[in-house]
């Protein structure tokens, strides 16, 4: 295996600029998740790295090797696609067998290799049918099984998982870390969901129209994004993020971010953080008065979609347990709520992460 690095990446389409001195560092072994919304660059960024389409500006590494210009089948990578590309007039056997044969390795070699992937793979009892016969899941172990069994130096996947089922794909995501684990391969996968980033990635890069918004462990990324864009992406459902407008409206702290000298323009918290309930005399909590509007209930949990007062102009989420949920009603009363500070996230006008809660302890404003 091998560390990939890009550096300076530039990529265009005509007049249209997908990314431009884009970097990235993925260690040896490790499991990068890249992910974003549609059209960010993410899936584009992969092609380069593979060779499928050409770099416009920069370089690629693999480990000391500059692979920028050399043909795809040289690179030592393997590419699972979403579409699992398999051919369909060949049985499973011939499906993981071509990236051998086309390399001129022995038959018996190719062989030996078939049999210990596929049982690797658990699809050895799959190998005389051919992809039409086959399910999703068990395509898109095939896909694996091809991209694994020439041993490559890095394997890229572009959102492999997109065309399972619910169920099927929460199957598939423990099946790739383990995957992983037995391999020790170095991985960059691609994918619009942030599920999928938060389980699967040792480390996550939250890309945005073509640059890295934020690269980091998962929880960290979600405990303390750098952004608006980036804190408003992970997490389901979305952290609410409110504007902050002294001297009426949402009536937040008298806080000021320790360092900072503009005031915060946005704060933003979890649905799992807010309570339910009068705060009592604490200051240092957000109050808010909220109108439930609705609910949405999932079975071990609930989302509350309530109206905040009193403009009722904007809807606020709360995470909460069936049970308490329950007490509520969507008749148009207004029921008391609050944030803890350690919960609460301050954003600038241009959406920079001023100052999180869970790092220290806000500071009243003394001025």
């Amino acid at each position: 295996m091998a560390k990939i690095t890009v550096t300076g990446a530039a990529k265009s389409y005509g007049g249209d600029t997908v990314f431009d001195d884009l970097n990235l560092e993925v260690q040896d072994g490790e499991f990068l998740v890249i992910v974003g919304p549609s059209g960010c660059g993410k899936s584009t960024l992969l092609k380069v790295i593979a060779g499928v389409e050409p770099l416009d500006r920069g370089q690629i590494f693999l480990g000391d090797t500059e692979i920028t210009r050399m043909r795809p089948g040289d690179r030592d990578i393997a590419m699972v696609f979403q579409d699992y590309a398999l051919y369909p007039n060949m049985s499973v056997r011939e499906n993981l067998a071509f990236p051998l044969r086309s390399r001129r390795v022995p038959r018996s070699q190719i062989a030996a290799r078939v049999a210990q992937t596929s049982a690797l793979l658990e699809i050895g009892n799959l190998l005389d049918r051919k992809p039409g016969a086959l399910s999703g899941g068990q395509r898109q172990r095939v896909a694996l099984g091809r991209a694994m069994i020439r041993n490559p130096r890095a394997y890229l996947m572009d959102e492999p998982l997109s065309n399972l089922d619910a169920a099927l794909r929460v199957q598939m995501r423990s099946e790739l870390i383990e995957f992983h684990r037995r391999t020790g391969g170095t991985v960059i996968y691609v994918t619009h969901d942030q599920v999928e980033a938060m389980t699967m990635g040792q480390r996550i890069a939250v890309m945005r129209a073509g640059r890295f918004e934020q690269i980091g462990v998962p929880q960290l990324v979600y405990q303390r994004p750098d952004s608006q864009f980036v804190a408003e992406f992970l997490g389901s459902p979305r952290m609410n993020v409110l504007a902050c407008r002294p001297g009426g409206g949402l009536p937040v702290p008298p806080v000021v971010a320790p360092g900072v000298a503009a005031p915060p323009a946005f704060v933003g918290f979890r649905p799992e953080a807010v309570h339910v309930g009068a705060s009592g005399p604490n200051a240092d909590r957000l109050s808010l008065a909220l109108v439930p509007a609705f609910t949405e209930h999932l079975g071990n949990e609930v989302i509350v979609h309530a109206e905040l007062a009193p403009e009722r102009e904007v809807i606020v989420l709360a995470r909460m347990d069936p049970r308490r949920a329950a007490e509520l009603s969507c008749d148009g009363s207004v029921v008391p709520a609050w944030v803890d500070h350690v919960d609460l996230h301050l954003f600038a006008e241009d959406g920079t992460a001023l100052w999180h809660g869970c790092d220290q302890a806000l500071v009243p404003d003394a001025r």
